[in-house]
């Protein structure tokens, strides 16, 4: 099926009651008919659910979507972008143990593995698709492959199938954010990735009233029980060990479940993502090639231009589209908060993915605690600014670019 079909048909359970989407079973615990049951239940003998904080119906017919339009074998959803990557890495990491990741990460990302770095987990940066840096990179240490498809804000573009082959090499997993690009562009199992994490509270909800993430298992990787111990209790559930152990342990035990009402929401918003990123892919591209033209000045990034470093990558990977947002670079920081607040359309807020236009000031903000080094690897400059385009007629959202340009520039 093509993918607006599976986004609304994949993995869909049909309810009793001809109800045509699933019941919101906002409740915390289960009832059970008898106490065996609930032991079964516990002992992971018998299917059922007890407590919301393990599972529940509704969250398990949104894990059951991301799967199937994901093309993995399980997801596991949780209560933010963030807890999916953490519960991800942590699953199959210890301390000891490195990580070596793409420098052009989300700044979450990069106060995450800080973080991890307190634990013992320490993580290598390298430039994305810089394969000679990358392989110098891997130690008898490396446990896992970290990186973004669209850099956030840094919008370039992994060569997955490349990186995959040299993380198989050295027999690790690769882990992918899938976030900006979505499975609408790329469904990155197919290029190799073996887990895939996206936040959903961006494209997949859509209308940005929800936190919440997923990661989803390829089931493909052939893990090596020594190299990982931590599996080897859960080796006889065979593909699926890695999410076996992580819905056993790390995730039941964090409580980082996501709320029911959250997943009905996404499960709605899902429905409609391959319209609307077709919509917003189409209205980012038109706005990057009229900034391009009119105000080259302004040095658009976007890696549907040719001028994008990124741009032959994008060609070959990402179908329908390549990402809803743009980057501007405006001289200074001044400039750019004074052509932020003359935008008049779009909403001055950190988030992406909504059906509106959003506009932020990375360095100020999502990448304010990154160090400069940091930021500047990960493409965050004093002056840019992140524009994640939406839905808008296109006309309209240029015309209050070019308001702002025109206002701007005179002061």
């Amino acid at each position: 099926m093509g993918i607006n079909t599976d986004l609304l048909h994949a993995g869909v359970v049909k309810e009793e009651k001809g109800a045509t989407l699933p019941p919101i079973y906002q409740n915390t615990a289960f009832e059970q008919q008898c106490a065996a049951d609930l032991e079964g239940i516990f002992e992971n003998k018998r299917p059922g659910y007890c407590y919301t904080r393990v599972g529940n119906p509704t969250i398990t017919a949104f894990e059951n979507r991301i799967t199937k339009v994901e093309k993995g074998i399980a997801s596991i959803a949780c209560s933010s972008g963030m807890a999916a990557i953490t519960n991800a890495i942590l699953n199959i990491v210890r301390s000891g143990d490195e990580i070596v990741s793409s420098a052009s990460l989300y700044g979450g990302s990069y106060d995450l593995f800080r973080d991890l770095a307190s634990f013992g987990i320490t993580t290598k940066y390298v430039k994305n698709n810089d394969w000679e840096a990358i392989e110098q990179a891997f130690t008898d240490k490396t446990r896992l492959v970290f990186a973004e498809t669209i850099g956030n804000p840094s919008l370039d573009v992994t060569d997955i199938e490349k990186l995959s082959e040299i993380a198989h090499k050295h027999r690790v997993p690769l882990i992918m954010d899938n976030t900006t690009a979505t499975t609408v562009l790329i469904r990155t199992i197919d290029y190799g990735a073996d887990i895939v994490v996206n936040s959903s509270s961006k494209y997949i909800n859509g209308s940005s009233n929800s936190i919440s993430g997923i990661l989803t298992d390829s089931g493909k990787f052939q893990w090596d029980f020594e190299k990982y111990p931590g599996l080897k209790e859960f080796k006889k559930f065979g593909p699926l060990c890695y999410t076996a152990k992580l819905r056993n342990g790390l995730f039941r035990n964090m409580g980082t479940c996501i709320a029911p009402m959250v997943a009905y929401q996404n499960i709605i918003g899902l429905e409609t993502m391959g319209l609307r990123m077709e919509r917003e892919c189409s209205n980012a591209f038109k706005l990057a090639q009229w900034i391009a033209k009119n105000h080259p000045e302004a040095h658009v990034n976007y890696p549907g231009l040719p001028s994008s470093p990124w741009h032959e990558i994008a060609k070959k990977e990402l179908s329908g589209g390549y990402g809803a947002i743009l980057t501007l670079r405006l001289g200074t920081k001044e400039n750019a908060f004074r052509f932020i607040d003359e935008l008049k359309l779009a909403y001055r807020l950190s988030n992406i993915g909504d059906t509106k236009t959003l506009v932020i000031h990375p360095s100020s903000t999502i990448s304010l605690h990154s160090s400069k080094e940091e930021r500047e690897n990960a493409g965050v400059y004093d002056d840019l600014i992140r524009v994640s385009v939406g839905i808008e007629d296109i006309e309209d959202i240029i015309a209050d670019f070019d308001n702002a340009f025109s206002i701007s520039t005179s002061k």
